[in-house]
């Protein structure tokens, strides 16, 4: 079959950066291992306890500029390092009061006028993933070559914020893997629904800015928006970038 995991990224804070990791351990029911794990609830935030939807919390299809941060989050130390072009490097410890203050005058100048802004970081005990289960996201590097061709430029993968990225699949064939069940490493995961995506595809991640229309071109290439599947870790284990992937039976 001759598919593999190329790349697995996580995202500490939800719409704030990504992180690349060589390996990460899975957990039968559970997304990645922080990602996710803390979200910036905006002024007209209306949370409740728990998994909260992303309609209350900063993102990139409202400001751009959140999309190029990269983040890298030290789990030893509790510490997360963000960067971005326009700002200089901070590295803060995002549970505690002055961590949250320093974060907050750190993103202020990235927001968006005229938008909900920022007023705390905000956790669930679990990741709080676009969808209300703890979802890992599969995406395929052909399909990403395909529409990046279509649309005459390279796609950046960080622009679909995606965890794990397939290689050997053909183009759009991660569609027809919906109800089936993937091994990778020690770990399986059932593929369990496409994804549906927004205006922070649209946006280049070196520097900020919207610099294609990748929904207005998936919708009239192929009469969708979604790119991506959302996946539910079945079984546990360690999986590693190089490994190989398998259809269960």
């Amino acid at each position: 079959m001759g598919w593999r995991l190329a790349h697995i990224f996580r995202h500490p804070i939800k719409a704030h950066g990504r992180q690349s990791l060589d390996d990460v351990a899975l957990t039968e029911g559970r997304c990645l291992p922080f990602d996710r794990h803390w979200a910036v609830a905006h002024e007209a935030a209306r949370l409740q306890d728990g998994w909260n939807p992303c309609m209350n919390f900063t993102r990139a299809a409202k400001t751009p500029a959140l999309q190029a941060i990269d983040a890298q989050f030290d789990e030893t130390a509790g510490r997360i390092t963000l960067t971005h072009p326009a700002r200089d490097a901070l590295t803060f410890d995002p549970d505690t009061a002055h961590g949250q203050v320093d974060f907050l005058n750190w993103v202020a100048p990235l927001m968006a006028g005229g938008r909900a802004q920022p007023v705390r970081l905000v956790t669930a005990g679990r990741g709080m993933t676009d969808t209300d289960f703890e979802s890992v996201s599969l995406l395929n590097l052909a399909s990403n070559r395909v529409l990046g061709a279509r649309l005459g430029c390279d796609l950046g993968l960080d622009r679909w914020r995606g965890n794990l990225w397939l290689d050997g699949l053909a183009p759009w064939e991660e569609f027809d893997l919906l109800d089936r069940e993937l091994a990778i490493g020690d770990a399986r995961l059932k593929i369990v629904e496409r994804i549906t995506r927004c205006r922070a595809t649209m946006v280049d991640c070196a520097t900020g800015r919207i610099d294609v229309d990748t929904l207005a071109e998936l919708d009239a290439a192929y009469g969708h928006t979604d790119f991506g599947v959302y996946a539910i870790v079945t079984r546990g284990g360690i999986i590693r970038t190089g490994d190989r992937l398998e259809l269960c039976a």
